[in-house]
């Protein structure tokens, strides 16, 4: 699957992406327990990285413009610290009506249009993400199981 990633990353929806993932966790024979989790996550992650891709509004967790969504950014926002971050970004650049919290030029970022959050903040409510206070951690077992998930992706890609 790695040199077909890229193309596939580039160009498909979240559902071909999260369906080839899916079909790729089947071959391996991975663990049931990982592939309940890997497509879901995964799905997460793509419900923001899609829409921004569209709007040419892609950028890494440190909040550089990045111009394509590539397995490389996907696993870098597979961070579940980064991914809590980019919920609280784009509820706070839903509110503005602007992408806020990056290094994007601002010219550029006033194309944003709001995202919906509700694949993602279900996901994270899950795993007892408070939602409504930044500052606020989650217990470190949920991290910890995320980089277990985000380790068999890496896998996948």
């Amino acid at each position: 699957m790695q040199t077909q990633s890229y193309e596939l990353f580039k160009n498909a929806t979240l559902e071909t992406i999260a369906q080839s993932l899916a079909d790729e966790l089947k071959t391996r024979n991975e663990s049931p327990f990982w592939a309940d989790k890997v497509v879901p996550f995964s799905s997460a992650i793509l419900s923001i990285l899609i829409p921004l891709k569209e709007m040419n509004l892609l950028f890494t967790p440190e909040g550089a413009h990045v111009e394509s969504l590539t397995p490389e950014l996907f696993l870098m926002w597979s961070d579940f610290v980064s991914l809590k971050t980019l919920a609280f970004t784009i509820q706070k650049s839903n509110a503005a009506g602007v992408l806020l919290r990056t290094q994007i030029d601002v010219a550029l970022t006033k194309n944003y249009q709001a995202i919906d959050l509700k694949l993602l903040g279900d996901y994270l409510s899950r795993y007892t993400v408070n939602l409504e206070n930044e500052a606020l951690d989650f217990p470190i077992s949920n991290y910890n199981l995320h980089q277990g998930v985000s380790n068999v992706i890496k896998s996948l890609l």
